[in-house]
C-alpha cells in the first residue's frame, strides 16, 4: 500500500474491500435524502450528525435559535428505528431528572429504581448550558462509560447511545458554561450557521403554513449501524497519516515545535489524547460515508475543526486580540506538513 505523493491519497487496499464499503455505505445517502425532506440545506450539520452516529461519538451543536438544530436531531431519530428522548435543560433541573432515582414504596417497604430519560438510544439535551453544573455532570458517566449509577446499582445504557446537545451562544443570563471536562466528552462541536438566500426561500415555501407536518420514514436500523461501525474499524489509516494526525494534535500543545511559535501566547491548553482518538475515528467515518476503504489527509482536514475547536482552550491574550480556537486550528493545519 503506497501514498501517491502528487495527489496525497492512499491507494485502496483491495478492489473487493472497496466495493464492500461502497455497498455498505449506501444507507448514508438514503438517510441524507430522507432528512432532506425536512431539513433544508444544512448539509454540514446532517453529515456531521451521521459521522457522530458512525463513530459512536457525542455531538454538541452551537448556533443561534431557529437554525433547525433541534429539528435535525428529532428528524435523525425518526429516520432511524431507534428510541429518542429529549430533555429541555432549565436552571431548576435536578440530576435525578436526567439519570433517574430511587423511589420508596411504603406498601412494599423497599426502594424501586425509576430510570430517567437518559435510558434511550438518542438523547437530545436541549440548551445544555441552561442547567447548573450538578446536572451537566450527571451526564458525564453516561457519556463516557455508557452506564449510569443510581443508588448502589449500575445500569448499562442501551446501544447505540448518543448524546446530541444544543447550546445557544448569544445567551448570557441564566446560563452555565460547560466545564472543559464535559466538553472533551463530545467528539464533535458543530457551529451551525445561517442558511443562504436560496435555502431561506425553500424554508419559507415548505414551512410558512399554519399546520406543518414533517413526515419521514425510517431508513436505517441499529443493526445496520453496528455493521457499519465494524467496517469503519477496518478502514485503512496509513502510518504516515497516523503521524500527521498526531502531529496536528501535538501542535495544539507545543506550536513552537512545529514552526508556529506565534500561536504559543494564544493557547492556554492544547487538545488531549482523546482528541487524537476522536480525530482518527471521525476521519474513518468520513471516509466510509464517501464509500472509501482508506483515509486521506483531506478527511483529517475536513473534520479537524469540529474535533478540535472545543478542546483547544484559548488564553486571555487570544480573547483580547479576538483570536478564536478556529483561527488557531486553521493555522496549525496550514503549518503542519502533509505527508
Amino acid at each position: 500500500m503506497t501514498i501517491n505523493q502528487s495527489e496525497n491519497i492512499v491507494q485502496p487496499p483491495a478492489p473487493e474491500e472497496q466495493e464492500r464499503i461502497r455497498n455498505e455505505a449506501s444507507w448514508v445517502e438514503l438517510l441524507r435524502q430522507e432528512m432532506g425532506k425536512v431539513i433544508v440545506g444544512q448539509k454540514y450539520l446532517v453529515d456531521r450528525l451521521i459521522i457522530g452516529l458512525l463513530a459512536n461519538g457525542h455531538v454538541l451543536l452551537e448556533g443561534v435559535p431557529g437554525l433547525a438544530k433541534t429539528l435535525a436531531v428529532k428528524t435523525l431519530a425518526k429516520c432511524m428505528k431507534a428510541e429518542f428522548k429529549r430533555i429541555q435543560f432549565t436552571p431548576d433541573l435536578l440530576p435525578a431528572d436526567v439519570v433517574g432515582t430511587l423511589i420508596y414504596s411504603p406498601n412494599k417497604g423497599e426502594f424501586t429504581t425509576k430510570k430517567g430519560p437518559i435510558f434511550t438510544n438518542l438523547l437530545l439535551a436541549d440548551e445544555i448550558n441552561r442547567a447548573p453544573a450538578k446536572v451537566q455532570s450527571a451526564l458525564l458517566e453516561g457519556m463516557q462509560e455508557r452506564q449510569v449509577t443510581i443508588g448502589d446499582e449500575t445500569f448499562m445504557l442501551p446501544k447505540p447511545f448518543l448524546v446530541l446537545a444544543t447550546e445557544n451562544p448569544i445567551d448570557q443570563e441564566g446560563t452555565y458554561p460547560l466545564p472543559e471536562a464535559q466538553m472533551d466528552r463530545f467528539m464533535l462541536k458543530l457551529l451551525v450557521d445561517y442558511p443562504d438566500r436560496e435555502e431561506e426561500l425553500k424554508i419559507l415555501d415548505s414551512n410558512a403554513n399554519v399546520s406543518v407536518e414533517h413526515e419521514v420514514s425510517p431508513v436505517v436500523d441499529a443493526e445496520t449501524i453496528f455493521r457499519s461501525r465494524t467496517l469503519i474499524d477496518s478502514i485503512y489509516l496509513d502510518e504516515k497519516l497516523k503521524g500527521y494526525l498526531v502531529d496536528v494534535v501535538l501542535a495544539t500543545r507545543n506550536p513552537e515545535k512545529y514552526g508556529a511559535s506565534e500561536l504559543s501566547a494564544f493557547i492556554r491548553f492544547g487538545a488531549s489524547p482523546r482528541a487524537t482518538i476522536s480525530l482518527a475515528l471521525a476521519s474513518k467515518a468520513a471516509a466510509f460515508m464517501q464509500g472509501r476503504s482508506f483515509v486521506t489527509p483531506q478527511d483529517i482536514k475536513d473534520i479537524g475543526l469540529d474535533v478540535l475547536r472545543h478542546r483547544v482552550i484559548i488564553s486571555y491574550e487570544a480573547e483580547a486580540e479576538n483570536v478564536s480556537s478556529d483561527d488557531i486550528i486553521k493555522k496549525i493545519f496550514e503549518t503542519v506538513p502533509v505527508p
